[in-house]
């Protein structure tokens, strides 16, 4: 047999590679946690001016949650995607403050300043961070004082809102990063805010504390401020490995729906690396799983009709 002869039989009895090589299976959906579609949240557009601002109270009363670090990281990667971003530290603890690079100990003008004293405006004590784009209004332990002296006040709970209309023209979002209580202070923000994000560490604890939480809520939108909602409950500190993060997380969506942001944020030791750093997430370590995490919450909000 010829050697034509021979390669022509070859090719007829034996399969040709494709036919032998397995096909892959058309991939499906990526799924968010508790079996949602998890949708391309697309890269915000450019805004063609700025403001008036939506104000966002981040709440919980619960502390340890992840509450600060959302509020920080957000907002940068908010400010990544040109937004223009107001921090306000709310917590007499001054963690914001800290963790945008300002020692709240060196500080002779705060939030309390501006709300409590005659002459004293939010922009007297608002001050520019090393992130473009994002600016601090911090705190310092003299906060603590204003939870006593507002009750005296005529209208105490619109201290805060009265405070932030000398600078709500001036940004696209105003982030007000809550103490971790139910008291005067936090109803002031709640009073003063367009919307509130709930930071949920994925811990069957923290779930008891939510429906306080949004019966407060409910409270202040009846009586203070008609149009307060809640944007969203965000779950922090998940672990996929577990299977009681997943369960606190499958809760969370039975009782709220999709209240529950898509996007959740990982436990990960960088998040205290960076705060020890006196950064956001998405500046110390850009390209880390948070940030990424941090820059789909940013995106998501938009995409919601939450953020400008």
């Amino acid at each position: 047999m010829s050697s034509q002869a021979s390669s022509e039989s070859t090719e007829q009895t034996l399969p040709t590679l494709s036919a032998t090589l397995p096909h892959p299976e058309p991939q499906g959906p990526l799924l968010d946690p508790v079996g949602r579609e998890l949708p391309e949240f697309p890269v915000p557009e450019p805004l063609g001016s700025h403001g008036p601002g939506r104000i966002i109270a981040l709440c919980n009363q619960k502390g340890g949650v992840g509450k600060t670090t959302t509020t920080i990281s957000l907002g940068a990667a908010l400010a990544e995607y040109g937004r223009r971003v107001l921090v306000v530290d709310f917590d007499p603890q001054g963690a914001a403050s800290v963790g945008l690079g300002v020692n709240p100990n060196e500080l002779d003008r705060t939030i309390y300043n501006a709300m409590m004293e005659r002459g004293t405006s939010l922009r007297d004590v608002l001050r520019t961070t090393d992130i473009d784009g994002l600016d601090l209004v911090p705190a310092n332990i003299d906060l603590s004082a204003a939870e006593v002296q507002l009750v005296g006040e005529v209208a105490r709970e619109s201290v805060l809102s009265r405070a932030l209309r000398d600078v709500v023209d001036d940004y696209d979002v105003i982030l007000v990063d809550c103490q971790p209580s139910l008291g005067l202070l936090t109803v002031n923000a709640l009073t003063a805010a367009h919307g509130v994000m709930i930071p949920l560490e994925c811990e069957f604890f923290a779930l008891r504390g939510v429906a306080l939480l949004v019966e407060t809520i409910e409270k202040v939108r009846d009586r203070l401020n008609p149009r307060l909602e809640v944007d969203g409950i965000l779950a922090t500190m998940f672990d996929s490995r577990t299977l009681h993060a997943r369960e606190v997380v499958q809760r969370v969506y039975e009782a709220f729906g999709d209240t529950l942001f898509h996007t959740v944020i990982g436990r990960t030791v960088k998040f205290p690396d960076a705060s020890v750093a006196a950064e956001p997430i998405t500046v110390y370590a850009p390209t880390h799983a948070g940030a990424t995490a941090y820059r789909q919450l940013a995106r998501e909000l938009v995409a919601r009709g939450d953020a400008a």
